[in-house]
C-alpha cells in the first residue's frame, strides 16, 4: 500500500522556517468560510426553526448532500423504507419517478445503449444497497482484482478533509475522536452554562479559551503527558489555532476544509457557540476560541502517532460496489464481463459512478415532490373560485402557520367570516418588555432586526404590589433550587417537600385537565397581574440599551399601511378585524417554545396582535391612512386574540369599546367558536397516534393533552408542512390543504410595484423555508439533525438538550415530533413548494431584483410554482 508522510515538528525546532507559513494563515477568515457549514442555535427557551444548510445555498442542494455524505456519511435524501411507504398511501406516483428518470439520462452523454442503461437505473432505484453476499462474493473480488489497473476519472474523497483523530479510530487505533468529543462537550457545558451548575466556571468572564487555557493543565481526565504538551500554549486563541494546524501537519489548502469537518463533529455546540457569538456582535470569536481549543487538545491526544500516514485512494475499494452494481442490477456475469473491451468496461463502470446513491436519492424526492404538486393542483383547480367575495360580518387575519388553516376554514364555514395570513410578527419590528420585567425579547423573525421596543405598563401602585406578589413566588422557586443544590439541605428538602409535591404528582397524573387547570388558576390568582397599556408613543425619556421605546406618528402609519397592503386588505373593511396571533400550552416539554410562533422568535405571537390591533385604533393612523387610500370606516373596530394551536381556541387578548356594529359581529363570532374549535380539534386529533376512529369528545381530549405532562404529542405543530401559497384566499377558501399548507394573503392587483410581494419573499418564504427545512432535516437525518426520543432527553445547561449527559447539544426537532411510531413516519420530507399568485412578469421582475432568492430557487433549497391569475395556468420555475 502506497503512503504520504504528513510531518511534524515542534514549535521551537526549525522556527523560523515555519514562521512565515504561520504568519500567513489568516485564522479568522478561515473560521468565518468554514462556519458556513453549521447554522446558528438559538437556546431552548427560544427555540427558532433553524435552516441546518443556511451558509451553504451558494451550492445545489445535491451537491450538499454528496459533501455530507463524503464527510460524515450522513444521508440527505429519504430512505427507500419512506419513500415506500409514500408510495403506498398514494403520495408518490411511479410515472413521475419515470419522467425524472428520462429527463436525467438525457443530460448523460452516454456510452452505451439507451436501453440498457434504462433498464440499469430501473433497478438500482428499487434497491437502496446492493447486498452483502454479492459485495463479499469471491468471485466478485476476483474480477476486482483482474481490473483493478482501469483508470477512471472521479472526483477524490481527498478534497474534504476529515480529521486525524477520526481517521487513526478508523484505523483501528483509540478511540480519539471519541475522547476529543467528550472533552469538547465538557468544556462547552462549563462555558455556555446559564446559571444550572451551582459552580460556575473559573475564569468565565475572560473568555472560552483563557478558562480553558487557565484550566486544563489540572484536568484529570488527561494523562500527565497530555497535560504538559497543552502547558506552554499561546496566550492568544488565534496563534493556538495556528499553531495547532501546524502542529498537526495540515496543508494550507485544507485547512478551511479541516476546520469545517471539526465544526460538524459537535454541530450543535459549535452552533450555540456561534449563536453566542453573533448575539454579542463578536462575529465569529467564540468559534475560534473553540476550534483552537479543540485542534489543540487534538494535538495532545493524537501527538503520539503523528507523523500521520494517510493512505492513498484504494482502486480496487473503488471499483468493487461499480462491479458489483453491473452483477447485481446490470445482470451481468464476471465472464461476459471479461469478455468486453476496456472501453465498453469504462463506459459502464463510469455510468455506475454517475448514477450513485445521492442521484438516485435525488430522483425518488423530486416525483414525490412532483407529484404533491400535481394533487395541490388538481386540488385548488377544482375548488378555486373567482367570484368577488360577500362582505364579510369580521375579519381575522392569522399567522400563516400550517395549524391556522383548519381553524380558518371550518371558521370561513361556520358564518360570514373572512380570514388572512401574513407572517404571526404582523410586520412589526419589535422587541416586547412584558410588565415589570427586565427582559426584552425580540419579537420578530431572527432575520429581522429589531426597530423598537414595545413595553406594558401600568400605574407606579399597581406594579409595586404586582411586584411584590411576583417576587414572593420567585423568591419560593429560587429557595427550593438553592436547596436542592445545597449538600445538607438536600437532604431535608425530600422530607419537607414531599407531601405536598407527591399530592402535586398524583394530582397531575390522575386527572391532568383539572389539576392543570387549578394549579394555573391558583398561580394566576397568586400573582394577579393588572390591567396594563402599551407604550406605543414614541417616549424619549425611557431608558433603555439599544433601541427607542414606541414608534414614531410616521412609523405607526407605515407599519399598518405595510401589512394591510401586502394582504391586499386595504377595502371593504368589516365592522370587527380580529387581529390572533397564536401560543401553545403544553406541559413538562422542553421543546414547548417550537410549538410557539417562529415569526416571534419562538414565542407568543399574542403580544405583537395586541400592538397591531391597537395601532390600528389610532386616530392619527387611520387618518395617515386615509391619505394612501386606505379608508377604515369609523365603526370598524380591531381587537387582538391569540389562537391556542393545541386546543384550536381563541382567547381574548384585546378588546376595545366597540361600537353597535363591532359589537353584532363579536356578539356572531362569539357564538360559534365552540362549534370551530370542536370541529377543527375533531380533524387535528384524528391524525394523532393512538386515537384513530377512537370516538372521544374532542374539546376534552385536546384539553387533557395540553395539561398531561406525560403526554409526548399534544399537537403535531408544523408536521406535514410543505407548501406556501402567497395569493387571494378565493384561490384555496373551498379546499382541504389538510393543516399542511402555509397560506399568506397576497392581491398583486394591489401591488403594481411589486414592493409587497418582494417583502413577502424576503420575511415570510425565508421563515416557512428554515421551518420546512428542520423538520426535513430532523426526519431524513435523526440522528444527526434531530434530537432524539423525548423521553431520555436531559435538559443540560439551561439551554438545550443532549441525549444522556455527554452527547452533542442537539438541534433538531425529537422524533416524537415527526414520526407517528418507531417504524412510520408522520412528516413528509419534501422541499417547500412556494405557489404565488401572479402574472409570469411579476416573478420574472421578483428575479431581477432579488438573486438570491433566484439562486435558492436553481440549486433546489426550494421549489416555485406562479398561477396566472387571468388563465389559471401553473407555470413552474427551475
Amino acid at each position: 500500500m502506497n503512503t504520504t508522510t504528513v510531518s511534524l515538528e515542534r514549535p521551537n525546532v526549525h522556527e523560523r522556517r515555519r514562521e512565515n507559513v504561520a504568519t500567513d494563515i489568516n485564522v479568522n477568515a478561515l473560521v468565518k468560510n468554514a462556519s458556513k457549514a453549521i447554522a446558528p442555535l438559538w437556546p431552548i427557551a427560544a427555540f427558532v426553526a433553524r435552516h441546518p444548510w443556511m451558509g451553504l445555498e451558494h451550492l445545489s442542494f445535491e451537491q450538499v448532500a454528496h459533501r455530507f455524505k463524503l464527510l460524515r456519511n450522513i444521508d440527505l435524501y429519504p430512505s427507500m423504507s419512506m419513500v415506500r411507504a409514500a408510495q403506498r398511501k398514494g403520495e408518490l406516483n411511479p410515472e413521475f419517478l419515470e419522467m425524472r428518470l428520462q429527463r436525467w439520462l438525457d443530460e448523460q452523454p452516454l456510452m452505451i445503449p439507451r436501453e440498457e442503461a434504462e433498464r440499469f437505473c430501473r433497478a438500482a432505484l428499487q434497491c437502496e444497497e446492493i447486498p452483502n453476499e454479492v459485495l463479499t462474493s469471491p468471485q466478485l473480488k476476483s474480477l476486482t482484482a483482474k481490473v483493478k489497473d482501469m483508470r477512471l476519472r472521479y472526483d477524490s474523497n481527498h478534497l474534504l478533509t476529515r480529521p486525524l483523530s477520526l481517521l487513526l479510530e478508523e484505523q483501528g487505533k483509540e478511540k480519539w475522536a471519541r475522547v476529543l468529543d467528550h472533552q469538547m462537550i465538557k468544556w462547552c457545558k462549563l462555558f455556555l452554562d446559564e446559571s444550572q451548575a451551582l459552580w460556575a466556571m473559573p475564569y468565565r468572564e475572560k473568555g472560552f479559551y483563557y478558562a480553558w487555557r487557565k484550566l486544563v493543565i489540572n484536568d484529570p481526565s488527561l494523562n500527565k503527558q497530555q497535560r504538559e504538551r497543552l502547558k506552554d500554549l499561546p496566550h492568544a486563541a488565534e496563534e493556538a489555532l495556528r499553531q495547532a494546524l501546524m502542529l498537526l501537519g495540515i496543508p494550507h489548502g485544507e485547512m478551511k476544509g479541516y476546520l469545517e469537518a471539526h465544526l460538524l463533529s459537535l454541530p450543535g455546540w459549535a452552533g450555540m457557540l456561534l449563536w453566542r457569538s453573533q448575539q454579542s456582535g463578536q462575529a465569529h470569536l467564540l468559534l475560534v476560541d473553540y476550534l483552537a481549543i479543540r485542534l489543540s487538545l487534538e494535538w495532545a491526544l493524537i501527538a503520539p502517532h503523528l507523523p500521520f500516514a494517510k493512505q492513498k485512494d484504494d482502486d480496487e475499494a473503488f471499483l468493487l460496489p461499480l462491479l458489483a452494481a453491473w452483477m447485481h442490477w446490470g445482470g451481468w456475469t464476471p465472464e461476459k464481463w471479461l469478455q468486453l473491451p476496456q472501453a465498453e468496461q469504462k463506459a459502464r463502470l463510469s455510468f455506475a459512478y454517475r448514477f450513485d446513491k445521492i442521484v438516485r436519492g435525488k430522483l425518488w424526492l423530486e416525483a414525490w415532490e412532483d407529484t404533491q404538486e400535481a394533487q395541490l393542483k388538481k386540488r385548488i383547480a377544482s375548488h378555486s373560485q373567482n367570484n368577488e367575495p360577500k362582505q364579510a360580518v369580521a375579519q381575522l387575519i392569522f399567522c400563516m402557520d400550517v395549524r391556522s388553516e383548519p381553524f380558518r376554514r371550518h371558521l370561513e364555514q361556520a358564518g360570514p367570516f373572512e380570514t388572512y395570513g401574513c407572517a404571526g410578527f404582523f410586520g412589526l419590528p419589535i422587541k416586547t418588555r412584558e410588565l415589570d420585567s427586565s427582559h426584552a425579547h425580540a419579537s420578530c423573525p431572527v432575520i429581522v432586526k429589531p426597530q423598537h421596543e414595545v413595553r406594558e405598563y401600568a400605574s407606579a401602585a399597581n406594579v409595586k404590589e404586582y411586584r411584590k406578589r411576583r417576587n414572593v413566588l420567585l423568591s419560593v422557586s429560587h429557595t427550593f433550587k438553592k436547596m436542592k443544590q445545597h449538600l445538607l439541605a438536600s437532604m431535608l428538602l425530600p422530607e419537607v417537600s414531599g407531601p405536598l409535591l407527591g399530592l402535586h404528582t398524583l394530582a397531575r397524573s390522575i386527572a391532568p385537565s383539572g389539576a392543570g387547570r387549578f394549579f394555573r388558576h391558583v398561580q394566576e390568582t397568586l400573582e394577579h397581574k393588572p390591567m396594563t397599556e402599551l407604550s406605543l408613543h414614541r417616549d424619549d425619556s425611557l431608558k433603555t440599551t439599544d433601541l427607542p421605546v414606541g414608534f414614531s406618528a410616521e412609523e405607526k402609519v407605515r407599519y399598518v399601511s405595510n401589512l394591510l397592503k401586502g394582504m391586499g386588505l386595504t377595502s371593504r373593511f368589516a365592522p370587527l378585524v380580529v387581529v390572533c396571533g397564536h401560543e401553545s400550552t403544553t406541559t413538562n416539554n422542553p421543546y414547548a417554545s417550537s410549538l410557539d410562533c417562529g415569526a416571534c422568535g419562538g414565542a407568543a405571537g399574542g403580544f405583537n396582535a395586541r400592538v397591531f390591533a391597537a395601532l390600528c385604533n389610532l386616530k392619527e393612523v387611520r387618518e395617515g391612512l386615509a391619505k394612501e387610500g386606505i379608508v377604515i370606516p369609523e365603526d370598524t373596530v380591531f381587537v387582538a386574540a391569540e389562537h391556542m394551536t393545541t386546543v384550536d381556541e381563541l382567547c381574548w387578548l384585546y378588546v376595545p369599546t366597540l361600537s353597535e356594529a363591532a359589537q353584532k359581529a363579536f356578539d356572531m363570532l362569539q357564538g360559534k367558536l365552540e362549534e370551530v374549535s370542536r370541529n377543527a380539534n375533531n380533524e387535528r386529533l384524528s391524525k394523532l397516534p393512538g386515537l384513530e376512529g377512537k370516538k372521544k369528545d374532542p374539546l376534552a381530549e385536546a384539553h387533557r393533552r395540553a395539561e398531561d405532562w406525560s403526554e409526548i404529542r399534544p399537537e403535531w405543530g408544523l408536521a406535514g408542512n410543505a407548501a406556501l401559497i402567497i395569493g387571494r384566499r378565493e384561490l384555496t377558501k373551498h379546499c382541504n390543504l389538510e393543516g399542511r399548507v402555509f397560506l399568506h394573503s397576497y392581491d398583486w392587483r394591489k401591488d403594481p410595484s411589486g414592493e409587497a410581494l418582494a417583502n413577502i419573499i424576503t420575511g415570510p418564504v425565508t421563515v416557512a423555508q428554515w421551518i420546512n427545512l428542520q423538520y426535513y432535516a430532523s426526519t431524513v437525518a435523526p440522528h444527526y439533525y434531530g434530537s432524539g426520543n423525548k423521553t431520555m432527553q436531559t435538559v443540560t445547561a439551561g439551554i438545550g438538550v443532549m441525549q444522556g449527559n455527554a452527547s452533542d447539544l442537539l438541534a433538531g426537532l425529537p422524533w416524537q415530533s415527526v414520526m407517528a411510531s418507531d417504524e412510520e413516519i408522520f412528516h413528509s420530507p419534501l422541499r417547500l413548494l412556494v405557489i404565488i399568485e401572479a402574472p409570469q412578469q411579476n416573478i420574472e421582475r421578483l428575479f431581477e431584483d432579488d438573486p438570491h432568492f433566484r439562486r435558492k430557487v436553481k440549486n433546489g433549497w426550494l421549489r416555485l410554482v406562479s398561477i396566472d391569475p387571468d388563465s389559471g395556468e401553473w407555470k413552474a420555475w427551475r
